[in-house]
């Protein structure tokens, strides 16, 4: 006869509501900035390239120490990581909020990043403790990726609400009060959380992964803002260095922080890149948007969050019922629907215009959102299911920084291309849009031509995207045997 389970009680549902603030401010700073920046531009008037760093830097901080902080709450406490978290991440809020300049607001945003790395991963494991029942503690895993997802898709709305209200600021700001309800319950509703068999972090991987996907980044960045010059060449190949060395030592390492041999099952790899490119596009896509919306098309930011609320909607209803849909249908068939359902999306981007374009820029984020939904939620289900179980955390470690790290580099890199094109075909006068329109007594012809050039970039980049996601979806199609209809 086996044993009963109690069931949790109201304790642990209280813990799971406290420690969803934190992973809803995390997914939120992801991308609340996407609608503010025209705002951001205003008060600050950072170059192109800060403008992209000041976006992104946020995610790479997440995506590169991710995996890191894993290893160490496991080591040292996962609660301890989270109190210390949750107060750095209040404490940089305020920083960025009234950050004087650019360089400051990008410093701030890095170190959110560097605490928002420090909470997930640990309140994953918190969780664990609160639900001892498998079958409970996987409703709250998922009611933890949704809200997760729901953050991604509320940041931007949540943003233009505040701004047409108050200052650029008051989107950071918004963070203090949950940080203090969290700091004043946390202690009271959770229990420390120790891995008993957690292997050593190895500190020279942090550093590698970090520094080699900066300056290629960066390299990336200057180039297609400033075109091609020495330091980001050198940097550029510094970078690509720094990562061959970073892989090289995973393959070799007992405890990686990436475990590439993991890709070597197809499900594995295609679920793992599934978790990359849709965030890119996504984040790409709605940064990009939001500019279009309110720098070409001339909404106000309270339009403008409005226009993407359907887009949102969609993305977080698809959210919570996919896993209910492909549970009968199988993953398969989810991850090639999702990749060809955003590349539609995206592809109906190319309608949009100079002169209008509204009603194509929702149907491309209701198409596209739906894609967005069922890959955020299974990708980390289908990537833990096609490895064995004793490499399950390893798996999940991969999916949620592959979602980290297409969040940052979808702007830095889809973001770069758009920039890319706005240098070889604007009016030349300045490196962004926002910098353009911003310059007094500005004819209507060299208005006309800076927002038509943003507007080939903006089509540029969601093609692109529009690509890849097909190409990924034949490949799944292809290469996915029935048989990875895994749960």
């Amino acid at each position: 006869m086996n044993p009963v389970t109690p069931s949790p009680g109201p304790r642990a549902w209280l813990g799971l509501l406290v420690v969803l603030g934190p992973v809803l401010l995390v997914a939120m700073d992801g991308s609340v900035l996407f609608l503010a920046m025209p705002s951001v531009a205003e008060a600050l008037s950072p170059t192109a390239g800060q403008t992209l760093w000041i976006l992104d830097v946020y995610g790479f901080a997440v995506g590169s120490l991710l995996i890191a902080f894993g290893n160490i709450g496991d080591r040292y406490g996962r609660l301890r990581l989270l109190m210390t978290g949750a107060a750095v991440f209040g404490a940089a809020s305020a920083g960025a909020a009234f950050a004087p300049g650019p360089e400051l607001l990008i410093a701030f945003r890095a170190l959110m990043g560097v605490a928002g790395a420090t909470l997930l991963p640990s309140a994953l494991a918190v969780l664990g403790e609160l639900f001892t029942d498998p079958r409970r503690r996987a409703k709250a895993i998922g009611v933890f990726a949704a809200t997760f997802a729901a953050g991604f898709a509320i940041g931007p709305v949540v943003g233009g609400r505040l701004l047409s209200s108050f200052w650029w600021g008051s989107v950071f700001l918004i963070n203090l009060p949950v940080v203090l309800l969290f700091l004043a319950l946390a202690p009271v509703l959770l229990r420390e959380v120790r891995a008993t068999g957690s292997g050593r972090v190895d500190v020279v991987s942090v550093p590698l992964s970090a520094v080699g996907i900066l300056l290629t980044v960066y390299a990336i960045k200057s180039a297609a803002a400033e075109g091609p010059a020495v330091a980001p060449v050198v940097a550029g190949a510094a970078g690509v260095v720094t990562l061959g060395w970073f892989v090289r030592r995973q393959l070799r390492l007992e405890h990686p922080l990436i475990d590439f041999r993991l890709f070597r099952d197809r499900v594995f790899a295609i679920a793992a890149v599934t978790g990359f490119l849709p965030l890119a596009a996504w984040s790409a896509a709605a940064y990009l948007g939001g500019v279009y919306l309110q720098s070409v098309l001339g909404l106000t930011v309270l339009d403008a969050a409005l226009v993407a609320l359907p887009g949102a909607a969609v993305l977080t209803v698809t959210c919570v019922v996919t896993p209910a849909i492909a549970a009968r249908t199988g993953t398969r068939a989810a991850l090639v629907t999702c990749h060809f359902l955003v590349a539609a999306g995206l592809f109906l981007l190319s309608a949009t215009g100079v002169s209008g374009g509204i009603g194509w820029y929702v149907a491309s984020t209701v198409v596209a959102g739906v894609g967005y939904g069922i890959s955020f939620s299974v990708v980390a289900d289908t990537a833990v299911a096609a490895v064995p179980a004793e490499r399950a955390g390893a798996a999940a470690a991969i999916a949620e920084t592959g979602n980290e790290l297409g969040n940052a580099l979808g702007i830095a890199l889809l973001g770069s291309l758009a920039a890319l094109v706005f240098r070889l075909q604007g009016p030349d006068v300045a490196g962004t849009l926002d910098e353009t329109l911003r310059i007094p007594g500005l004819v209507p012809a060299v208005t006309e031509d800076a927002k038509s050039a943003f507007v080939t970039g903006l089509h540029t980049a969601a093609a692109v995207a529009a690509v890849l996601h097909a190409a990924l979806g034949v490949l799944s199609l292809r290469h996915l045997p029935k048989a990875a209809d895994r749960p």
